[in-house]
């Protein structure tokens, strides 16, 4: 984006940021994921952006569609030091075949690790204060210098992702862009096959939905996709998502 395109966005506040996401998803309203991509990296209205990836189950296809559109995005992959020794893997395999140019590997804080979660059992007994420990807080420093950043979510996911637009406000700021809200599953795998990319080796067996280690468990047939995640809990996000307490379901308008 040009400089003097750029936009002082936190200075402008929510108000703005409303007429900001009105905006977005009206023009790419009836846009396929692609256009609204490029439209996110490009547009004036969107700002400085950054993705966020877990390099999980079906992460592969934006990954691919941003390597197509711009391989030099940044991309942010926060390692909760927890993760499946698999999604270390696929992350590098994925990083090298898609010549992801900037990827960015984010982390909490020593400092903090040493005083909320010295043994490494917080997630035992405080699975939200694990997750903001280690995905939240890292999330938002590293987004710090960003106006928004693009998302993998999709509709079908679950009850709180079924309203899902393209743009949507994450706090006063910044901007939330799901490219793939309105894929099916279907849309997801056909677009895997079609251009040949590589699975998350959890996959085939029998993790559609892949966190962190301790928290993941395979999903059976029938069961939502995210039910293995933080089974057995009245939890299914892990924070990131959330602005002020609460899930962030739609655009403000």
């Amino acid at each position: 984006m040009p400089p003097e395109a750029a936009m002082d966005f936190a200075a402008q506040g929510l108000p703005h940021q409303e007429e900001r996401v009105r905006r977005l998803n009206e023009r790419y309203r009836h846009h396929a994921a692609t256009a609204v991509l490029e439209g996110a990296l490009r547009d004036p209205d969107a700002g400085k952006i950054a993705m966020v990836s877990s390099f999980g189950a079906e992460s592969v296809a934006l990954l691919h569609l941003v390597s197509m559109v711009d391989p030099e995005t940044p991309i942010l992959f926060i390692d909760t030091e927890m993760l499946f020794a698999e999604t270390l893997e696929y992350q590098m395999e994925l990083t090298e075949r898609l010549r992801l140019k900037n990827l960015r590997v984010i982390r909490a804080a020593d400092q903090d690790l040493e005083a909320e979660d010295p043994d490494g059992t917080l997630h035992q007994f405080n699975t939200d204060a694990c997750c903001d420990l280690r995905k939240t807080r890292p999330l938002q420093r590293a987004l710090g210098e960003f106006d928004g950043w693009i998302t993998g979510r999709k509709r079908f996911q679950g009850s709180t992702r079924a309203t899902l637009e393209f743009f949507e406000a994450d706090g006063p700021h910044r901007i939330k862009v799901n490219p793939l809200a309105h894929w099916t599953p279907e849309d997801v795998r056909n677009y895997m096959d079609e251009n040949r990319l590589p699975r998350h080796p959890l996959v085939a067996k029998g993790y559609p939905s892949i966190g962190c280690a301790p928290c993941t468990s395979p999903v059976k047939p029938g069961e939502d996709p995210r039910a293995g995640r933080w089974r057995g809990e009245d939890k299914n996000e892990c924070g990131i998502h959330f602005v002020d307490g609460k899930m962030v379901k739609g655009d403000a308008s």
